[in-house]
């Protein structure tokens, strides 16, 4: 029969304190693998990612389920995703072009664009972005974040209907869904800029009248076109930099914030009161703490220093004793000193003043010499 020994306390002891020195290693890394964990999970398994408002997206910010609703009304929809395609898809007056991900748009594929759809019903663009309003003259106002729009327009197509979603952008020139100073639906030379992309998605479709209006909007005519612009397309010179991709509001943002953070660090910065006058744990002499400055000095080799501070020393002791003030010049002191001892300027000038030093005996000699004049002057 046998018997297993029971466990050490001190191996016990010891992995419980390994655990505890090594607890934010630990928790750091279990928050890694559950980021992990959590981003595989994440991952759409055996599908394509899409952008959002991507005609064949399924997902909650695609318009898969509108492309379905208007072929069943009997809409042809035909996707576009290139600017070679779009030159060779027949476009006549019996087709709307429909334009999502403008932030792919170049000055000459919106040239381009601009002009292959001459002939078109109506040219829409999805809520197109800042730098793209610019380049094509659109009036451009910041998103808003509604509860409802109205139509409030003389449109019959949107008569007694209104839109719902997250975030619309409502435009200076804008007709119909008035909002905040603007619209959703503002037509602009030749063309029709739509605010409200979200209204078209997946997740928000069936909300108030947004599904009427998506396919009043984009079923007008029998052939729609659904162009999503390549990055590819962009000539060299036409690629934007990521601040022309900003919003306009974004730099007043960042001022404002650095604003609120030296404000916050100034309300918050730790305020320097008196000094607190506290006792030390250890009671130093004077002797050891000048010993132990000697020494330091010494290891340096920095006899000026030593020197200098000798005869600063020996001038405040000796302004003392001849009661000249803390404010007494080293001239009034060597003054004051050869009236008492009847020594020469010269002599008391250059063991007060600048006498030279070159090595430890001249040290020596030097605080030797600094010794017995202030004895003399202490004893005339």
């Amino acid at each position: 029969m046998s018997t297993q020994a029971p466990a050490s306390p001190g191996s016990t002891a010891g992995r419980l304190g390994w655990f505890r020195r090594n607890r934010p290693l630990l928790i750091v890394a279990l928050a890694f693998v559950i980021a992990v964990v959590l981003a595989y999970i994440a991952t759409p398994k055996g599908g394509e990612s899409f952008a959002a408002y991507d005609p064949e997206s399924p997902d909650p910010d695609g318009t898969r389920a509108l492309v379905e609703v208007l072929e069943d009304h009997g809409v042809e929809v035909e996707i576009v995703r290139s600017s070679k395609r779009l030159e060779s898809t027949e476009i006549g007056r019996d087709t709307t072009v429909f334009v999502t991900g403008t932030d792919a748009l170049g000055e000459d594929t919106a040239a381009r664009l601009r002009e292959r759809t001459d002939d078109a019903a109506d040219l829409i663009l999805a809520e197109p972005a800042p730098y793209v309003s610019a380049m094509l003259g659109i009036p451009y106002a910041v998103a808003q974040t509604p509860e409802k729009v109205e139509a409030g327009c003389d449109d019959p197509r949107w008569e007694g209907l209104s839109i719902q979603a997250d975030a619309v952008t409502a435009y200076d020139a804008g007709s119909c869904f008035p909002h905040e100073g603007g619209a959703v639906l503002a037509p602009a030379e030749g063309l029709t800029v739509w605010g409200a992309p979200q209204v078209l998605t997946n997740d928000q479709i069936l909300r108030a009248d947004n599904a009427a209006v998506a396919l009043r909007l984009m079923g007008q005519s029998d052939h729609l076109v659904w162009y999503v612009p390549s990055f590819e397309d962009l000539a060299p010179d036409e690629a934007h930099s990521p601040s022309s991709l900003l919003p306009r509001w974004i730099n007043p943002a960042l001022w404002l914030l650095l604003l609120a953070v030296v404000a916050f660090a100034i309300a918050r910065g730790r305020r320097l009161g008196p000094l607190a006058v506290e006792p030390l744990p250890v009671h130093v002499r004077a002797g050891e703490t000048t010993r132990s400055l000697g020494r330091l000095y010494r290891r340096s080799g920095d006899r000026t220093h030593a020197a200098s501070t000798l005869r600063q020393a020996a001038r405040t002791r000796l302004a003392r004793r001849l009661r000249l003030g803390r404010d007494a010049t080293p001239e009034a002191v060597v003054r004051a000193v050869v009236q008492r001892t009847e020594r020469s300027d010269l002599e008391v000038s250059a063991l007060l003043t600048d006498a030279p030093i070159e090595n430890d005996q001249d040290l020596i000699t030097l605080a030797n010499a600094l010794a017995a004049l202030e004895e003399e002057v202490r004893h005339p």
